[in-house]
């Protein structure tokens, strides 16, 4: 057991375990109270029937800055996805990739019928000064990522049948709503870097993390009650006092904390996007490839926005001799017996009547998967709330896991300062 800590993270999800662990390499002692039994919030695995299933379907980027400067790669056994994407269009599947990265395909993608020659180049000439530029030289604030690819000259069919599945599965937002600036960056990391999945599931990125605190920093299944910058009540009664806190939770989450403050709400950060995970045991899988399938037909041909076939990517997400199969639906308010039926409709039209056969093995409706992000581009770390209490998390940063990670880092310099600055005589180097 550590002793009486000097700061209290509340929330061991990605942006409070990177904090934590930032704080803890700097010296610090840090006690990360979580509400539930695991670590990860929005990124955990659950394991069903021998399968493992994450809580909506996530990739990470082997790119993300934040993840290169924190995350042990080899501890987490990434298995990439091939580059590009296969698209469904037109009652075929079409392949779109990167030549330099994919030569085999070369032939099949510049061939493909889906978009035309003037955008085949535009994508990549958007790839290359994608992987020339410098890390934070992405798209000015101000435009829709819609506003972006029209004003690169992207036709509508490009736009309609590649970008609005691709950043549909990417940031749940098919409208193409998000801000130029997120979607430019995240396009350079697909560029530079490759989708991957840790051989056991996304839930161990943040298991991890937790890996790498003291024995005895991370409380699970304690409520916290009311916070306040000497420390927080636990549902029950305990008190556990500290120098300062950190909030590391949703937004909702920490507005009750923080009722005084109406700056943290759903509306005020813009919401969040919801989503619908589908997830199949079949016998075989219905393709061999480790891509990423789209729905390049639009939301009349069914709900379905993109697949993966997992275990095709990660073979330990399946029992051997069987195959996983994810299917992402935009929004989390669908009937779930009218949802399945459609995808089922959808799915078979795809590969066949081999869908029939396939075991819905878990669903998800996952109302607040994703917030939103404006048009103002990634919210800058705020200063404390008041003396001695921050708050951290993708909402307060960008919708993606390289953004967690950097409010919490951001957030562990902030609180690093702050107890310097409040015991000089004790000051300890801070986390970069």
């Amino acid at each position: 057991m550590i002793d009486e800590p000097e700061v209290v993270v509340v929330g061991a999800g990605l942006a409070g375990l990177s904090c934590a662990t930032r704080l803890v390499e700097s010296g610090r002692r840090v006690r990360v109270v979580e509400s539930s039994d695991a670590v990860g919030g929005r990124v955990r695995t659950d394991v069903v029937d021998g399968f493992r299933v994450d809580r909506g379907f996530q990739v990470y980027l082997t790119a993300y800055p934040e993840g290169l400067r924190l995350l042990d790669y080899d501890r987490l056994d990434l298995r990439p996805f091939a580059p590009g994407a296969l698209v469904r269009w037109n009652g075929k599947f079409h392949r779109i990739s990167d030549p330099l990265r994919d030569p085999r395909n070369a032939v099949a993608t510049l061939a493909s019928p889906l978009m035309s020659w003037s955008d085949k180049l535009r994508i990549a000439r958007w790839k290359l000064r994608a992987a020339l530029s410098a890390e934070g030289a992405d798209n000015p604030p101000g435009k829709t990522t819609a506003e972006m690819l029209r004003a690169m000259g992207f036709s509508t069919a490009a736009i309609d049948r590649f970008f609005r599945p691709f950043f549909g599965g990417v940031l749940l937002d098919r409208d193409l709503s998000a801000a130029a600036q997120h979607s430019s960056f995240l396009f350079r990391m697909f560029s530079t870097g490759a989708a991957a999945l840790p051989s056991n599931g996304m839930g161990e990125i943040p298991r991890s993390l937790a890996e790498r605190l003291p024995p005895g920093s991370l409380r699970l299944n304690r409520r916290v009650e009311s916070i306040d910058p000497g420390g927080v009540w636990i549902e029950g009664g305990e008190r556990i006092a500290s120098n300062a806190v950190v909030i590391a939770t949703d937004a909702a989450s920490a507005a009750t904390f923080l009722s005084d403050n109406s700056t943290l709400d759903d509306d005020s950060i813009g919401g969040f996007h919801g989503v619908t995970t589908l997830y199949f045991a079949c016998d075989r899988p219905p393709r061999q490839e480790p891509m990423l399938l789209l729905n390049g037909d639009g939301e009349a041909a069914g709900p379905v926005n993109d697949v993966s076939i997992l275990s095709n990517v990660a073979p330990d997400y399946s029992p051997p001799g069987k195959a996983l199969v994810s299917a992402t639906l935009l929004g989390a308010d669908r009937d779930p017996d009218r949802a399945l039926a459609e995808a089922r409709t959808q799915l078979s039209g795809w590969f066949g009547d081999q869908v029939d056969h396939w075991r819905l093995l878990q669903s998800y409706q996952i109302p607040r998967a994703l917030p939103r992000i404006g048009t103002e581009g990634p919210k800058p770390i705020d200063p404390p709330i008041r003396e001695g209490l921050y708050v951290c998390g993708d909402w307060r940063s960008s919708a993606s896991i390289n953004g967690a990670i950097a409010s919490g880092r951001e957030t562990a310099s902030a609180v690093a300062t702050y107890l310097n600055q409040s015991n000089p005589t004790q000051q300890k180097h801070s986390p970069c």
